[in-house]
């Protein structure tokens, strides 16, 4: 997983489900005049323990996960995410039922005298369901939600356009491409293998490279601010992997106004929405 890859939706689910666990253990119920006497929390109410807490941890816990995969697994035709925010829409309907209703219908002591007043823990459960709900159902949809939780790290010194930035999280390692250089091949540097001092050193023949059509174009590495799908270059729509913040890429081809982006793993596809992408 992917810390990287989560948005600001998803720290307002994780916020909301950590709200749901801590409310657990507090008391349900507010009696007046009930002096010490130890009421039950959560955990004792099977109707609130399966319908609002477990549920909400479920659901946020489904969202969660589904932005941190690169390919979300469907069931039923519905991915994870849609099942998590089911679960969540589930569990502020519950706490509501519960907010309105407390002791289930039951009186006090059976004499018509009222019946117990909803507690600190039902309290901060409907508050925590509710925006649990709200978070799970906005992220999606407002732009301000879906940035990325942790922001991609600057490069440590500015570097020339086209080259490798040094250092960081997610910055590709020796092992990875060079721009510039095949894929796999290894730099040359220093005097060759096998010659003596004095001796005239051949020159080393360059591979030509191969440039686009326009002639100008020089690969560089290259972040994004928020997960985008890289599709396959044949055009099919379906996606081949998804690009996650802080990690860096290699645009090795400008195609229009999309780039041909090369993942550390070798696979090669094209990143159709380029705006607000960090260069190296």
């Amino acid at each position: 997983m992917n810390i990287r890859s989560l948005t600001r939706g998803d720290g307002v689910v994780i916020g909301a489900a950590v709200l749901l666990l801590i409310a657990s253990f507090l008391d349900i119920y507010s009696y007046d005049g009930a002096g010490a006497v130890e009421m039950p929390n959560a955990w004792s109410s099977a109707p609130l323990l399966l319908g609002v807490v477990l549920t909400g941890i479920a659901g946020a816990a489904l969202i969660v996960v589904a932005h941190s995969l690169p390919q979300v697994p469907k069931v039923a035709g519905l991915d994870l995410g849609q099942f998590g925010i089911a679960l969540s829409i589930f569990s502020a309907w519950s706490a509501l039922a519960n907010i309105f209703d407390p002791s289930g219908g039951v009186n006090n002591v059976g004499d018509g005298s009222p019946g117990p007043d909803a507690g600190t823990g039902l309290i901060l459960l409907l508050i925590g369901s509710l925006v649990l709900a709200a978070g799970a159902v906005a992220s999606p949809l407002v732009p301000a939600l879906k940035g990325a939780l942790l922001p991609a790290p600057k490069p440590a010194a500015p570097q020339p356009y086209g080259g490798q930035p040094q250092g960081g999280y997610g910055y590709p390692g020796a092992g990875a491409p060079q721009p510039g250089q095949p894929y796999g091949g290894q730099p040359q540097q220093g005097q060759p293998f096998g010659t003596q001092p004095g001796q005239p050193q051949p020159q080393q023949a360059q591979a030509p490279q191969a440039q686009p059509p326009g002639g100008d174009f020089s690969p560089f590495w290259f972040a994004v601010p928020v997960p985008r799908p890289l599709f396959a270059e044949d055009g099919s729509p379906t996606p081949i992997a998804e690009l996650a913040p802080g990690t860096w890429y290699l645009a090795v081809e400008q195609r229009g106004p999309s780039l041909v982006a090369q993942t550390q793993d070798g696979r090669r596809g094209v990143l159709q929405d380029t705006s607000g992408i960090q260069r190296g």
